[in-house]
């Protein structure tokens, strides 16, 4: 009588979360992102709309099941610590969102659609690792912040006090200078449209603005692309250092295995002679 064995439960969660944490299965979740952010962006054309417009929101609504459904297995694989991984939380509250009646006082919400694009962040390893640096740098920007904050509140005082009278819209108040700072920070127009027209009545005030943008643009701000960039490097190196501890486990766990095969087939061997001896 011939037994058949029928798959457990255990069997079933153990191909399905092979499924789930395989590499074909994340990449169709990455294509499934790449073709919605591409309706998305074809929905904001009106022509488009009139002649495609139900196949989009067809391909728009099936995306919308699709990352549903994935949530749902994961949410069963893992359950409570589901949502000990930030990055599960981001793409739960993401899809949670796209649930959300967007009709009424809510129809704002059919804006926030596009950020299931954001998913691109948790699914792609590279850019997880982005987020993840500049996460890490967040710490040592407070210090950036606050000094910059420091010599912007600094310098519109100064700027209010020198050229407050003659330009009031520009540096009439501290509110106004530091927006003013902040345009000439950027370098958006800010030879033409300010400095210039400044020095018109004041010929001197270049040493006030040449300083402040080197001070800000070129050495403050380029602070926080160091710590990035650091932030990164460091995640790089602890990457490394843990795979190469996993390589050397594997390799030592290899070399263990090998040795007992081996003393296996010299005691069977031994065994063999002495079988023979007698």
């Amino acid at each position: 009588m011939i037994e058949i064995t029928r798959p457990t439960p255990l069997d079933f969660t153990a191909k399905l979360r092979s499924l789930v944490e395989s590499r074909g299965f994340n990449l169709t979740i990455t294509t499934v992102i790449v073709i919605n952010a591409i309706v998305l962006g074809l929905e904001t054309s009106p022509r488009v709309m009139a002649s495609v417009g139900p196949l989009l929101l067809a391909i728009d609504s099936a995306a919308l099941w699709v990352y549903t459904v994935e949530l749902g297995l994961k949410l069963w694989l893992y359950r409570g610590r589901f949502f000990r991984d930030g990055w599960n939380n981001f793409d739960f509250v993401i899809v949670a969102i796209a649930w959300l009646p967007a009709t009424g006082p809510l129809a704002v919400l059919r804006a926030l659609r596009i950020m299931r694009v954001l998913r691109l962040m948790s699914v792609v390893p590279q850019m997880r690792s982005v987020i993840g640096a500049l996460f890490n740098a967040l710490p040592g920007m407070g210090s950036i912040v606050a000094v910059l904050a420091l010599i912007f509140y600094v310098a519109a005082v100064m700027a209010t006090k020198l050229f407050g009278g003659a330009f009031p819209d520009w540096f009439g108040t501290i509110g106004a200078s530091m927006y003013s700072l902040f345009q000439i920070m950027t370098l958006e127009s800010w030879s033409m449209g300010i400095v210039r027209p400044v020095m018109d009545v004041f010929p001197a005030a270049w040493a006030f603005f040449v300083p402040f943008i080197v001070i800000t643009s070129f050495a403050v701000l380029n602070l926080f692309i160091a710590l990035i960039v650091n932030s990164m490097q460091s995640l790089q190196a602890e990457t490394k250092n843990t795979l190469r501890a996993e390589a050397v486990v594997a390799h030592d766990e290899r070399e263990l295995l090998l040795q007992r095969i081996e003393a296996l087939t010299n005691e069977v061997r031994q065994l063999r002679n002495s079988v023979r001896a007698d």
